[in-house]
């Protein structure tokens, strides 16, 4: 038991960290838009390789954490994580500052997947209700960043604020280092041939698909928020960061409340009545022109995006719980395709039509995933667990 609960403790300063690197770019990027001179589809372009990163880096940590376990992974991924939170802090160039936004999301990548699919290996009372936990600590890390930036960095620079963040990160890299973890779960040679099949497997693709809209929406809405509000509603730019950051604060509140609701509702009811508060909350920001309004829609936006990582992961790590980390790697990488699609599609909508018109991908990516989740919710009570 204090193995598990000190292994928790690393995947939670983990996921924490995750937080940090899935925020601060959005949370900086009306700063290095004036910093750099880029127009918004430039801008957009940043939030593809900081996904592409962890978009590689998903794809590392599943076969490497079956074959070769938890620790080293999770060291190296926080050790690039802080020099690249450095890189991005000071990059003297826009070239300098797009390879330290790979490094960031490749770090972030491995230990977002490394933390889910630890925490999923180790818990005893339902793996929803652990990674909802675990997510909570996402949202704690996601609401410091641009809450720090927005109060903060009036008497102080940008760039050491976001220094001293990467230095944080030195804190659960020496944590982890100091916990022993559970031995690798193939140590003789990872199996090609089960893990082949999964790829093909139609119910995890079709969660890996409902990841990509989730991804998708999550980042494009952390990303761009700052911007829409400023730009849309008038709203200074400090002023802007303060709601984003309810954006998050909603989503680690719910998922403090969800702890409980887990063990008395099921999941897909939980996530249709999350889906409907998301969907409502996304048409509200989309017509109103009140700035008060507007932080209410972004709070509920997060409120609404709140179960579903921890739900459709949850499913994940239940049905093929011997390759958990191949198996969670090969959804969120599909997720993160996503991650990497729309947010740059809205950057493009944004530059051509306004932010107000790349916003409507939001509530349509809604729509869409709650018809999938009505085919998932049929298969899983039909399909055979692989």
């Amino acid at each position: 038991m204090s193995s598990r609960r000190s292994l928790f403790y690393c995947a939670c300063l983990g996921m924490l960290t995750f937080g940090i690197v899935l925020t601060t770019l959005g949370a900086v990027l009306p700063e290095m838009i004036e910093r750099f001179g880029i127009d918004k589809a430039q801008a957009g372009s940043l939030f593809l390789l900081m996904t592409l990163g962890i978009l590689a880096g998903s794809l590392v940590f599943g076969p490497m954490v079956d074959r070769y376990g938890y620790k080293e992974m999770l060291l190296i991924a926080t050790a690039l994580i802080t020099l690249g939170l450095e890189g991005i802090a000071f990059a003297p160039s826009i070239g300098v500052l797009r390879i330290a936004i790979i490094l960031t999301g490749f770090g972030g990548g491995i230990v977002n997947g490394g933390t889910n699919a630890l925490v999923a290996d180790i818990s005893s009372e339902g793996i929803s209700a652990g990674l909802n936990l675990l997510g909570v600590f996402f949202g704690i890390g996601a609401v410091g960043v641009p809450f720090a930036l927005g109060t903060l960095s009036e008497g102080t620079p940008s760039s050491v604020l976001i220094a001293a963040v990467g230095a944080s990160v030195l804190v659960p890299f020496l944590f982890i280092a100091f916990t022993p973890f559970p031995a690798p779960k193939h140590p003789q040679g990872f199996p090609l041939a089960r893990a082949g099949k999964l790829i093909r497997d139609p119910v995890l693709l079709l969660m890996g698909f409902m990841l990509f809209l989730e991804s998708g929406m999550e980042i494009s809405v952390g990303g761009w928020t700052s911007t829409f509000v400023n730009e849309e509603l008038a709203v200074p730019p400090r002023a802007a960061l303060i709601i984003l950051s309810l954006y998050w604060m909603g989503m680690m509140l719910a998922r403090l409340g969800l702890g409980t609701v887990w063990k008395n509702v099921p999941q897909i009811r939980v996530l249709v009545i999350c889906l409907s508060i998301g969907l409502i909350a996304s048409i509200t920001l989309l017509v109103t022109r009140n700035a008060a309004i507007a932080s209410a829609g972004v709070f509920m936006l997060g409120v609404g995006f709140a179960a579903t990582f921890p739900a459709m992961l949850g499913f994940v790590g239940q049905r093929y719980a011997e390759l958990s980390g191949t198996a969670f790697s090969l959804v969120i990488a599909i997720a993160l395709c996503g991650g990497m699609l729309l947010p740059w599609l809205a950057g493009v909508i944004g530059g051509s039509y306004g932010m107000r018109a790349s916003f409507v991908i939001v509530p349509a990516a809604i729509i869409a995933f709650a018809a999938l989740l009505g085919i998932l919710s049929r298969t899983l009570r039909t399909a055979p667990t692989a």
